[in-house]
């Protein structure tokens, strides 16, 4: 065995003294091959006619206040396949990793790491020559104090000054929810998770209140992000409501969200202001199914439940047949469906627009998995960055306007009759477009908040 090799465990403390970074917990991972460092706020620029990229981070895992603001000469641009399945575009820097007494350069890509356990990843591309790995092992070469790291980043503690900002919504660990809460801190404004269950409201004419576990009374707020799953709108729609009446600013308003997750008068509403969406039908009764079928155009077709989200109670029917099947089988279920024509030429792929306050701030193509026809991400769909052509830009921004949101996800199908929407989402996930593009959309949505408040 060579002698001059650095024995590491699976988990390290490490430096990039380059960066600012006096102490970060690494994952020492030889099954990847590339190193990445968790990063957000990424934003490239021209430094003496050169590429560079500048960047925050959180360097201490659920540390929001502790923020190093870092710059880095750009090494390249790479589409790099996460863990979780996600095809990304990052950003490629090189730096002086500190491991010990040991310092050496390696290339880093930028992503976000907020839903992984360490901020750091140390791939073997890095390690190669240099280090052996005992997994069996941790902090060979020893960790810092919870007073070390105080002292090491006793000046980069951001202190908040903002707004007080609650996020209503249900699950504290989704990786959007965790992304706007960080966007939030990022910006100094105070944040606070508000789990939907757990808030309780009296309904008064001069002093509506809303209350949370134990009987904390909610009063103080400035802003509110609603965040409502399909599952719990009718609940959630009525807190938003009852922020509202307390006169807190709610960045989509409950009538908004009610109107959009009513997919039937969503569409009625977007063909009202003049937005084109595939040839669809609607009916309440299986004896009309014939005619409904010729209706869109016959098979194939698309046969989709008004209640369903992020691709699930969506179904392809290939031939006549099949969509008699299929429909039938919903209606026995008392379940309400749209039938629509199906877009052959799409090829399997749909676009996102990201729409905040009336500007498209990120758009990404999502492609079905092979086999499949639903190119959500939750379904197995990949994202790539396109760039959108402006009918297809103002098509997103006009559907946004005529549901009322000020923040939506919108998904729009290119056809041969031209750019066609096909759904409008209320509470749009972050981490696939987040991924896929590097834009920081959770600090737009906070842009938003303060840009009403300047108003």
């Amino acid at each position: 065995m060579p002698i001059n090799k650095i024995i590491l465990g699976s988990e390290e403390w490490c430096s990039f003294p380059e960066l600012g970074i006096p102490a970060i917990k690494a994952r020492v991972d030889s099954g990847a091959k590339t190193s990445a460092l968790h990063a957000i706020n990424i934003a490239p620029f021209l430094k003496d006619t050169e590429n560079w990229v500048k960047f925050d981070i959180n360097p201490i895992q659920n540390n929001l206040k502790t923020v190093i603001h870092c710059e880095a000469k750009l090494v390249d641009k790479r589409i790099v396949k996460s863990s979780s399945g996600f095809r990304e575009q990052r950003y490629v820097i090189k730096t002086n990793l500190c491991i010990g007494t040991d310092t050496w350069e390696i290339e880093m890509t930028l992503t976000n790491r907020d839903s992984m356990g360490f901020r750091m990843l140390l791939g073997r591309e890095a390690m190669s020559g240099r280090i052996l790995v005992d997994p069996e092992q941790k902090y060979l070469l020893g960790q810092p104090s919870t007073e070390n790291l105080k002292d090491l980043y006793q000046n980069a503690i951001s202190n908040k000054s903002g707004l007080r900002i609650g996020v209503l919504a249900s699950n504290p660990e989704l990786y959007s929810n965790k992304r706007i809460m960080e966007a939030g801190e990022m910006r100094g404004h105070e944040m606070h998770f508000l789990n939907i269950k757990e808030c309780y409201m009296k309904l008064d004419a001069d002093k509506p209140e809303i209350h949370y576990r134990g009987g904390k009374i909610l009063d103080n707020f400035d802003a509110i992000i609603p965040r409502i799953r399909p599952s719990i709108t009718f609940y959630g729609c009525a807190l938003t409501r009852q922020f509202e009446a307390m006169k807190v600013f709610c960045l989509n308003s409950a009538a908004a969200i009610t109107q959009s997750r009513d997919k039937l008068f969503s569409l009625q509403l977007l063909l009202h202001h003049g937005v084109d969406i595939p040839t669809t039908g609607f009916a309440n009764s299986p004896l009309d199914t014939d005619d409904l079928i010729k209706m869109v155009g016959g098979s194939p077709l698309i046969v989709k439940l008004l209640e369903g989200t992020q691709g699930k109670g969506v179904v392809l029917a290939e031939t006549k047949k099949a969509a008699e099947s299929v429909i039938n089988a919903f209606k026995s279920l008392n379940a309400n469906i749209l039938v629509q024509e199906f877009i052959k030429e799409a090829n399997g792929k749909d676009l996102r627009l990201f729409v905040v306050d009336g500007k498209v701030v990120a758009a990404i193509q999502r492609e079905a998995a092979a086999g499949e026809f639903r190119a959500n991400i939750h379904m197995g769909g990949t994202a790539s960055v396109i760039k959108p052509t402006p009918e297809e830009k103002k098509i997103a921004i006009k559907a946004a306007k005529a549901m009322d949101l000020k923040v939506a996800g919108v998904d729009i199908i290119r056809s041969s009759k031209g750019p066609l929407l096909l759904e409008v989402n209320s509470s749009p996930g972050l981490e696939g477009i987040e991924g896929a593009t590097n834009k920081d959309i959770a600090g737009e949505m906070i842009k938003a908040i303060e840009k009403n408040f300047k108003k």
